[in-house]
């Protein structure tokens, strides 16, 4: 596998080139700095640019092209990354060795079209499609309750700190969404067209020269960018004393979070070191959460941990009766105890990894893993795979125990069901 990255000034350009597939996957990603009112607006582009476009206006005008172009697949979406809102379209299609020497160039231009040639009436969006889309975000912003672990999740964070862009609703809100006009959708997209920070990533068997010749040539944005900031959110406060909440919705069993911050991690604490301790304390059916709680005193139904290094946050959640909501609690903090006063295992240890070692096997399966691993040097600066599979051996006991001491609770929230008596 090879990897060269080139930049412009308005965007970068990633190759990874690789035999390992027939397919060639492109991710173009659009990013700026997180704004609340925003995230709607970046939800709906995503949605609409996607619909139709000005050389295709039908889904059925899309399908057909789709076609001929080897059932080359299309998706588009918002993620958020610490202090960053990401909108990403995806594709892959075959490689021209399995068609013709001009398949290359054609999936491109018609991957391109989307973003750059969208389906306009007057001063706004097609009308039809926007209103399409409009209603399909609609229906997944208000089906967001009818996940209790999703809605659990997001009100543990927003009681956590309200103001962190992780408490924002990824999804969006409707309060924003009825002020959204196709005409003011479309002035937006210019604006990100001309100042987001802007990444093109391209794996697959192909010419460099050639794939970076068709890109500088269809990729119509010359703006310069200044350089990206830091993806990771750091806590302003980390307090010393836990709050905790509750909150009650018709379900047969509650739902308890524990939002933890972390303080001043190293880089390879945050990197290596915190997927270990993560693993050993919740991150597997032997982890010390689920023997305790679960096989010893039949405490919960499912408890694991979660390390979400971008936020600074380890996140361990459980679905409990209600009546044993201190108890639990009582655990899971003595747990948390134990790791900090060494209470573990070596053999802990080296099962956690040997499974972060194994996760990385199966990285090299996907293709969309490759640009996610090569994504993640890019925008939080991890290292490439071969030096990851190296460092984890590093972490040992007396790492783990440092970090522990670094981890601090600071939000227990109970979504608890009426169905518990």
């Amino acid at each position: 596998m090879n990897y060269t990255k080139y930049q412009n000034g308005a965007y970068n350009i990633h190759l990874i080139k690789t035999d390992r597939f027939k397919t060639i996957s492109i991710r173009i990603n659009f990013k700026r700095k997180i704004v609340k009112e925003d995230i709607t607006k970046r939800n709906l582009l995503t949605k609409v640019l996607l619909e139709s476009n000005e050389h295709y206006k039908t889904s059925r005008l899309i399908e057909i092209e789709t076609e001929k172009l080897y059932g080359l697949k299309l998706g588009s979406s918002q993620t958020l990354s610490g202090n960053y809102s990401v909108i990403s379209f995806e594709s892959s299609f075959l490689n021209e060795e399995y068609t013709d020497d001009k398949m290359l160039s054609r999936s491109l231009e018609f991957i391109l079209g989307f973003i750059f040639n969208p389906n306009i009436e007057g001063k706004g969006f097609n009308e039809k499609n926007f209103n399409m889309c409009k209603e399909a975000l609609k229906d997944e912003i208000e089906c967001q309750k009818e996940n209790p672990g999703r809605y659990g999740m997001q009100q543990m964070l927003k009681t956590m700190d309200p103001d962190a862009p992780y408490a924002i609703n990824a999804y969006g809100y409707i309060e924003d969404l009825e002020t959204i006009t196709k005409e003011s959708l479309y002035e937006y997209y210019q604006e990100v067209i001309k100042s987001d920070l802007i990444d093109i990533f391209v794996i697959g068997d192909f010419s460099e020269p050639k794939v970076k010749k068709i890109i500088t040539e269809k990729f119509k944005i010359n703006t310069l960018k200044k350089p990206s900031e830091t993806h990771y959110f750091t806590h302003k406060k980390i307090n010393r004393k836990a709050k905790t909440k509750t909150e009650v919705m018709n379900l047969e069993q509650s739902k308890l979070y524990i939002g933890c911050k972390l303080d001043k991690l190293t880089p390879f604490e945050q990197k290596y070191v915190m997927n270990i301790y993560s693993f050993i304390l919740g991150g597997s059916p032997n982890s010390r959460l689920f023997m305790n709680l679960r096989e010893q005193n039949s405490l919960c139904y499912s408890i694991t941990s979660t390390y979400q290094p971008v936020i600074n946050l380890l996140v361990i959640k459980a679905g409990i009766s209600a009546d044993n909501f201190k108890k639990s609690v009582n655990l899971i903090k003595q747990e948390m105890k134990n790791m900090e006063t060494g209470n573990f295992e070596e053999t802990e240890i080296e099962a956690g990894i040997i499974t972060y070692k194994n996760t990385f096997k199966e990285v090299e399966d996907s293709a969309y893993s490759i640009l996610n691993a090569y994504t993640s040097c890019e925008y939080l600066d991890y290292d490439p795979i071969e030096k990851r599979v190296k460092e984890i051996e590093k972490v040992d006991k007396e790492a783990i125990i440092k970090v522990a001491k670094k981890i601090h609770i600071d939000t227990i929230f109970l979504l608890e069901g009426e169905g518990n008596e």
